[in-house]
């Protein structure tokens, strides 16, 4: 299993909802045009072939980055969890 970080930049909003509604059945949102997959690489491509099929090659941008295996993973910035609330990994399934 691996882990990419998944993101796109989308012009048109009916485009918008409808790639969203695609990742959100491969992948974890971590932001709402931010998502982390964690998978195979079968699954990756998939995922980003159905997003693929959804998007303008002129005017949208779907990228894709792989997670280093083994290394340090940091969030800076505000607490998206309440105080006394600790996350400890990504469940299977939402």
């Amino acid at each position: 299993m691996r882990c990419w970080v998944i993101a796109y930049d989308i012009s048109d909003p009916r485009r918008l909802q409808r790639v969203h509604r695609a990742m959100m059945r491969h992948a974890t949102p971590i932001e709402y045009s931010v998502f982390l997959l964690m998978g195979t690489e079968n699954e990756r491509t998939r995922c980003l072939e159905e997003a693929s099929g959804l998007i303008d090659d002129h005017s949208d941008d779907l990228r894709c980055y792989p997670l280093p295996e083994r290394g340090l993973q940091e969030r800076i910035g505000k607490a998206t969890l309440p105080a006394g609330i600790h996350f400890n990994g990504l469940p299977g399934t939402l």
